[in-house]
């Protein structure tokens, strides 16, 4: 019986360390379903004024009204979307009322579109602010005689037209040929059930494997 007793406790071991993790995991999901829940709701909360120093953390996702004009003053970055194709987000300066210099993310144009934009209009434009964090070390640089960007370098792209480093992600449509493509919470991940899954299933292959060792065991001593 001692023969059985070693590789008993192992698997019973790494058995258990394996669903502690993966119920670790289950407590991440609960605690990520949360955030992206407190998340969706601020997204979604009524809009006010635009603060006059908005605070990137503090102020992610704040939604907010404001008025003025587009300049027509735009870049676009290139995007595509699952069920249109590639295309461009529009990103033009707007002038507020009180003649503040921000940009505003219209939202989705399709490729080949860029004359259907309509000319520079006075607009009251509801979204939410946001802060997208798309560059990295493989982005390449930005094509400015086009001005075609390949991704939202909100710092590089208020310097380029001269506006407060302030991005209003549009909720509503600012321009018949343009899509809304508004702030949600897609593109933060929740992997956490996936990574359960994993580790519960790796907890029964490995009690599986170590009931067969046993098996093979007790079948010698026989």
């Amino acid at each position: 019986m001692r023969r059985l007793i070693v590789p008993l406790l192992f698997g019973l071991i790494g058995a258990a360390i394996l669903i502690s993790l993966g119920n670790w995991q289950m407590r991440r999901l609960a605690w990520k379903s949360e955030v992206l829940a407190r998340i969706e709701a601020q997204i979604a909360a009524p809009p006010g004024t635009l603060p006059a120093a908005p605070d990137p953390q503090a102020d992610l996702y704040r939604p907010v009204t404001v008025s003025g004009t587009f300049t027509g003053q735009r870049l676009f970055v290139l995007a595509s979307q699952k069920d249109v194709g590639a295309g461009h987000r529009v990103i033009e300066l707007f002038r507020t009322e009180t003649g503040r210099a921000i940009l505003v993310d219209r939202g989705f144009l399709p490729d080949g579109a860029r004359d259907r934009i309509g000319p520079p209009a006075t607009a009251t434009v509801t979204g939410n602010l946001n802060w997208p964090d798309e560059v990295d070390g493989f982005t390449p640089e930005p094509d400015l005689t086009r001005g075609l960007w390949f991704a939202r370098d909100l710092p590089a792209m208020a310097a380029h037209l001269g506006a407060d480093p302030v991005l209003v992600v549009a909720r509503t449509a600012t321009d018949p040929a343009i899509r809304p493509w508004p702030v949600d919470t897609a593109g933060i991940p929740n992997d956490h059930l996936e990574y359960a899954v994993t580790w519960y299933s790796l907890a029964a292959v490995w009690l599986g494997m170590t009931g067969l060792l046993l098996w093979r065991i007790r079948r010698r001593m026989d």
